[in-house]
């Protein structure tokens, strides 16, 4: 539905849908099993769509296109699922956990991009600026092809193995950087209590996002990339969660989701 309000923006939840359901069957798994499993897909996944993109690069078919060649491909975003699940599974309660979930972030991003700065030359990276600093030219078949061929690229939406692996480690830094910052100051908490709140409702949030900027578009106000624009849907946002979870305890979207879930349960 998000797709057909003609927002030009590339709805991501499709793409999570199959990647959820690629992972199901993991969710009985231990976090060192998880870990291994992510670190192996991010390893083949790249390589293995590199080689599908290769034998067909234009083939124009709705599955092949949310698991292979799409915006983002569910071969290797299903990593970072993986790593997400195998991090919830990890004991973070203490001060201690929060610097090794840190430290093991700062090795990967290093690993990462670090690595393709040492394979690289100066002018691949060079060119790989050229791509991927423009979203909407990123995917033109003859940019796709480097994109496969350049397999030591660490760029944004390059879909290999160091950018997966840099990519999950700046996330693991980020979110150890988080809880490290309220285990100093147990107060900021409360400072940041807009932005818990908004992360508790990530689905809606992200639904009132689009349908906001599809009404924006509608009345001829909205403005592509304008700073007042991010500011009021900051605003917004955060205060709908806000004062939404004054009242209640989950965001309206993800009580539909959870709803739906418990449907499923009694599918036999």
């Amino acid at each position: 539905i998000l797709g057909c309000l003609g927002t030009q923006v590339e709805v991501i939840l499709e793409y999570y849908g199959i990647c959820f359901l690629l992972v199901l069957p993991l969710h009985r798994l231990s976090a060192y099993q998880l870990g291994l499993i992510a670190a192996a897909t991010a390893l083949v996944l790249p390589q293995v769509r590199s080689s599908l993109l290769s034998v067909a690069p234009n083939l124009l078919d709705p599955v092949f296109n949310l698991m292979v060649n799409g915006y983002y491909p569910a071969v290797t975003w299903v990593p970072f699922l993986i790593a997400g699940m195998a991090i919830a599974r990890l004991n973070l309660n203490t001060l201690a956990a929060h610097w090794r979930l840190g430290l093991a972030g700062v090795a990967l991003a290093v690993l990462g991009h670090g690595g393709s700065l040492l394979a690289l030359s100066s002018r691949a990276l060079t060119e790989t600026s050229l791509w991927w600093s423009d979203v909407d030219g990123a995917f033109e078949p003859s940019k796709s092809s480097f994109i496969v061929k350049s397999s030591w690229i660490a760029a944004p939406h390059s879909e290999t193995t160091l950018s997966i692996v840099g990519s999950t480690g700046c996330a693991m830094i980020i979110l150890a950087a988080c809880m490290l910052a309220v285990d100093a100051l147990p107060r900021l908490r409360k400072l940041v209590w807009p932005i818990i709140a908004v992360g508790s409702m990530s689905l809606t949030a992200y639904v009132l996002h689009i349908a906001g900027i599809a009404y924006l578009m509608k009345i001829n106000i909205f403005k592509d990339e304008s700073l007042s624009t991010l500011f009021g849907f900051v605003v917004v946002i955060s205060t709908f969660a806000v004062l939404w979870l004054r009242v209640f305890q989950r965001g309206p979207m993800e009580v539909l989701m959870g709803r739906v879930a418990d449907l499923a349960r009694h599918i036999r």
